[in-house]
């Protein structure tokens, strides 16, 4: 037992030892492991990396997406979705006829991006104009105007109507952040009272998809228009009377 008693010094000391090596070898791994994650954030954020073969690939196939969209456009402009081919828009943004489909799977996708453009477009637009308004409720009422009449006279937006939900889930992403706003403010304003804004918006996307359609196909009269608008203007409700009063009134040209 005597003997036992003896080790234990010498034991105690090769454990503690052992301690202080394992919690320096630690430290240094994790010191090490620190030095490589910089040398490689270096490393990715370096000019050699961002405009190397794989920057300049990334650039050349956003610029190809751009031409195609912007070609799309101009053909479907001029002839219609249904007379636009895919072998004139590739011929018309200088593309390979096989290069479209690695970008979009057919005419339909396209098209789509193309009203995703024209969407996010128009929102802009009608931002320039009605910044100069005062009261902004009349800002959502001209919006929602104008997008209807839009839909319902643009030979991109026309022929595309029958895509109802594909459509209204484009118009809800592309415009929404503009009129999800523009409720926001006419509700804090108290011009509006809307408990959600998101929720306004969207019914009021799948309002203008399904009238536009039924619109371009006649089953509803285009001089019905004052009415749907009030019909949609209450939704954020303010009153038909009130509502009537904001779809009349006067409205500046888009620039």
């Amino acid at each position: 037992m005597a003997l036992a008693y003896r080790w234990w010094p010498t034991l105690l000391h090769v454990l503690v030892g052992i301690e202080i090596f394992l919690h320096r070898f630690a430290d240094d791994c994790i010191r090490i492991r620190l030095i490589v994650i910089h040398e490689e954030a270096k490393q990715l954020s370096s000019p050699e990396i961002t405009n190397g073969p794989q920057g300049r690939v990334a650039r050349r196939q956003q610029r190809n997406r751009d031409a195609l969209i912007q070609a799309a456009s101009s053909v479907m402009i001029e002839k219609g979705v249904d007379g636009a081919t895919m072998l004139e828009i590739a011929e018309r943004a200088d593309v390979g006829a096989g290069t479209v489909y690695n970008y979009f799977k057919s005419k339909d996708e396209l098209a789509i991006a193309v009203l995703e453009e024209m969407m996010h477009a128009l929102a802009l637009r009608i931002e320039e104009v009605t910044n100069a308004f005062e009261d902004p409720a009349q800002v959502y009422a001209f919006g929602i105007r104008t997008v209807l009449e839009t839909a319902t006279t643009d030979v991109r937006w026309k022929q595309l109507l029958y895509r109802s939900e594909v459509i209204a889930d484009a118009l809800f992403r592309r415009m929404g952040p503009f009129a999800i706003r523009d409720l926001r403010r006419a509700t804090d304003a108290g011009r509006f009272q809307i408990p959600n804004a998101e929720l306004v918006w969207r019914l009021t996307v799948h309002a203008i998809v399904g009238v536009g359609l039924a619109m371009t196909t006649g089953s509803v009269a285009p001089s019905t228009v004052d009415q749907v608008i009030v019909r949609l203007l209450c939704m954020t409700g303010i009153g038909a009377d009130a509502a009537l009063e904001l779809a009349m009134r006067p409205r500046p040209m888009l620039k």
